[in-house]
């Protein structure tokens, strides 16, 4: 341990550019100089905002005019699910002409009546449903399902047919890793289909298990979660865009399309129902997933990822197009938001939360401290969603398809309204206003086919959007409670966040920050803890540590590049590990007017006594820490004019 005192100790308020005494090297002969404080990062203005727009038809104040009843007489003016997929219509028109004369569906609010057609669901065989509007998308689309149905693999026929026979609920619940067994086990979740059948080219064969499980009162320990997912289902019939659009599925487009052979059985026989556009299977998983996801987010990102790789299934499969698939997940983000925000569900969502983790907890003998290590604690061999960087590129992958943009890449985004409830226990300690900026800055970049519609459920990323801000602009005030627990106490954002803002921590909460960053308008440590996991967590700003703790976990040396400044509130904790990992480089001024520096270790090294260890270097080191200490050693500090060296002893 080092300490010494400060010649004179000021109010925080008075400490900016007030001169202390305070030592300028190490060892007992020191000469005492006048330590000039810096100011903190500077103010960059109101934080950014997301607004809801002001010329398109909201989806969840209108998300009742989805009705499967409904769906013959269904049109983008009258109809919310077929609505927000009306980017459809600049690859595809489908037929408008009346061929059930006299046939009118009643006017529906402020929509009036409409007449609409009938469809053979078979493309050009002498009654073509539609036209085609983009040739190059059309084709890509249906190349891509040519493509991959004749290269499939073995595996992936076994899991398309999975996916398609079994209940979708069940099936997705293996994105839960670990919790799979327990979650099946409280919801009581069931299946009869766990392989193909030998006659399963003949025979249709039909899930008879529980899919989602039991809900309400009748499964005590599970029975609020089973009925909020549930309850994302709600309104969420795709057969009205399936009859508004009249998009075939692709086998019917191109007969080089090839269905897997298990699933011919289960080919419609009427065409004329059997739209490819949009994708049931995938919007039902979507919207499962995303109940899932709600009750546990500390799997949130594992959840999304399996609900597209169902869709992607659809498309091995040979049932479905990229395009089919691309709007089911739009559709469902739009319905689960909407179901999120409904007066019933509402009343029972924060229970199903709650009891979710605690029946989990039981059944796999964790706690709150160590609920989410387990969670995440399976390895490539029992969990498919184990790698981050996987689920990430799979993600990315499967919201376009490889389909190139056919309009302008530009194009700010735009938040619908009430998506931000989709990160509402993901993210609990932003505002809703917070939430709703974190959609705007990880969202796609626009021109994408189908994507662009005008509320922006087409562009929403929510992978990235579990990882937190994309961009910071103005003052990014986050507060973190840890005494409410899961992620009001500990977070971790892994995006690259770029822009001009400036981060202030506060709270008592730990937030970790994993990403290539390079925003320049600074970083204030006010309370509680905020750790760099990689060397450029902190952007290219100054950072202030007025209270709390900086923390470096990165595996290279963490570079602060402008100035570093530690009040005497202040801590700064360095897990040091072999090389310069962890290690603290400053591109500009150290200033040190107190506080503490404590020195752990990470991945198993462990220096000798005797060794002396260069742990801080700046372009210029100013002032003295009030108290050093490293695990296991008794420490001797030496100050230089560019940094800080520790010899340990025992």
């Amino acid at each position: 341990m080092h300490a010494f005192p400060l010649t004179r100790r000021l109010p925080l308020a008075l400490a900016i550019s007030t001169a202390l005494t305070l030592a300028a090297c190490g060892g007992s002969d020191h000469q005492e100089e006048a330590l000039v404080i810096p100011a903190a990062p500077a103010d960059q203005g109101a934080p950014d905002t997301a607004p809801v727009s002001t010329t398109a038809i909201a989806f969840v104040d209108n998300v009742a005019s989805n009705q499967r009843g409904d769906a013959r007489y269904a049109t983008a003016a009258t109809n919310a699910g077929v609505r927000v997929l009306i980017g459809m219509l600049d690859i595809w028109k489908p037929l408008t002409e009346i061929v059930d004369a006299g046939v009118t569906a009643p006017a529906v609010g402020n929509f009036p009546a409409v007449t609409q057609s009938a469809w053979t669901g078979v493309p050009n065989d002498g009654t073509p449903n539609g036209t085609i509007v983009n040739a190059a998308v059309h084709k890509a689309n249906i190349d891509y399902s040519i493509k991959v149905t004749n290269s499939r693999t073995p595996a992936q026929e076994l899991a398309a047919y999975l996916d398609d026979r079994r209940g979708k609920g069940y099936s997705i619940t293996d994105g839960m890793g670990p919790l799979t067994d327990a979650w099946r086990s409280a919801a009581r979740q069931t299946t009869t289909i766990t392989s193909i059948a030998a006659d399963a080219t003949t025979k249709k064969y039909e899930d008879e298990g529980n899919n989602t499980g039991v809900a309400g009162s009748t499964n005590a320990e599970f029975g609020n979660v089973v009925t909020l997912v549930n309850a994302m289902g709600n309104n969420g019939s795709t057969e009205p865009a399936k009859r508004f659009y009249k998009y075939a599925r692709p086998y019917r487009w191109s007969s080089e399309v090839v269905l897997v052979p298990a699933l011919v059985p289960a080919k419609s026989t009427t065409p004329a129902t059997d739209g490819g556009f949009t994708s049931g299977h995938t919007a039902e998983a979507v919207r499962g997933a995303l109940g899932m996801a709600y009750a546990l987010p500390e799997r949130y990102q594992e959840m999304v990822t399996r609900a597209l790789e169902l869709g992607e299934n659809r498309i091995l499969a040979g049932m479905h197009s990229p395009l089919d698939v691309v709007s089911g997940r739009i559709q469902a983000q739009a319905i689960v938001a909407a179901n999120l925000l409904d007066a019933e569900t509402a009343k029972i969502k924060a229970g199903a939360v709650t009891q979710a983790h605690a029946t989990l907890m039981a059944k796999t003998g964790t706690t709150a401290d160590n609920f989410y290590d387990y969670a995440h604690s399976g390895t490539a061999a029992n969990d498919r969603f184990a790698d981050y960087a996987t689920n990430k590129a799979a993600y990315i992958r499967r919201m376009t398809f490889g389909f190139a943009p056919i309009g302008s890449t530009t194009a700010p985004a735009v938040v619908p309204k009430g998506a931000e409830v989709l990160l509402e226990t993901r993210l609990p300690y932003l505002t809703e206003a917070q939430r709703r900026v974190v959609l705007k800055t990880t969202a796609m970049p626009s021109g994408y086919p189908i994507m662009d519609d005008a509320e922006g459920w087409g562009r929403l990323n929510l992978f990235a959007a579990a990882d937190g801000y994309g961009v910071f602009t103005g003052n990014v005030v986050v507060v973190m409670d840890a005494a409410k627990g899961g992620f009001n106490a500990v977070d971790r954002w892994r995006n690259d966040i770029s822009g001009a803002g400036k981060l202030n921590k506060q709270g008592t909460g730990t937030l970790k920050l994993g990403g290539n960053n390079s925003w320049s308008g600074g970083t204030q440590v006010e309370a509680g803890r905020l750790e760099a996991n990689s060397a450029t967590a902190f952007g290219k700003g100054d950072v202030y540590v007025s209270g709390g703790t900086v923390v470096s976990n990165a595996s290279a040396s963490l570079a602060v590049a402008a100035k570093y400044t530690q009040l005497a509130t202040g801590n700064l904790e360095l897990k040091l590990g072999s090389g310069q990992g962890g290690r603290l480089t400053v591109a500009g001024q150290m200033t040190v007017a107190g506080g503490s520096l404590k020195v752990t270790f990470q991945n198993g090294y462990k220096p000798a006594a005797g060794d002396t260890l260069n742990v801080i270097g700046a372009a210029s080191f100013k002032g003295k820490f009030d108290s050093i200490t490293v695990d296991g050693f008794k420490v001797t500090p030496t100050y230089t004019a560019t940094g800080l060296q520790l010899r340990l002893d025992v």
